[in-house]
């Protein structure tokens, strides 16, 4: 079931609620309703569904407003979907006080996704250091278990200050 998502900024977790958690303390709170989900994941229809360290697993399905001209899913669905579990698996990775910003993300599309399939995209942390974290991504079909595309992305790991 998707979690309520944020209507505005000021719904949106600040960024004392941000930095006073770990990112699996933050993640883990988000799924299970105390905290509201960023409005993307209503916007293009996925969400997360469990956080584990160094492990994210977001569902969703493509629905018809993010068909391309070909009439088929627009390649940014994935890539969206894809950056948003293995951003958030990184996320799981931190401690309180740390943020992270995708550097740079990849994705393969291996199978062209029907509208309205529904998918789980599972993000995996390969490594975390102090400023970078790799992480691995597949999106497979929930009741087909088959492969529609694959990702990987760097993280910047950063510290803000707390004020």
């Amino acid at each position: 079931m998707p979690p309520r998502n944020a209507r505005s900024l000021e719904e949106m977790p600040d960024r004392q609620a941000l930095l006073a958690r770990s990112g699996l303390e933050f993640m883990q709170e988000m799924i299970a309703g105390h905290l509201p989900a960023p409005p993307i994941g209503a916007t293009l229809g996925f969400w997360p569904v469990s956080a584990e360290p160094g492990c994210v697993v977001f569902e969703g399905k493509p629905a018809f407003d993010v068909t391309n001209p070909m009439r088929g899913v627009h390649g940014g669905w994935y890539a969206a979907i894809l950056d948003s579990c293995m951003g958030c698996a990184v996320m799981t990775e931190l401690a309180r006080g740390e943020v992270y910003t995708t550097l740079e993300f990849k994705v393969n599309i291996t199978r062209a996704l029907p509208l309205d399939c529904p998918v789980r995209a599972i993000g995996t942390v390969q490594h975390k250091g102090r400023s970078t974290a790799v992480a691995m991504g597949e999106l497979r079909g929930l009741d087909d278990d088959r492969l529609y595309a694959t990702g990987s992305t760097t993280c910047i790991i950063l510290q803000p200050e707390a004020g």
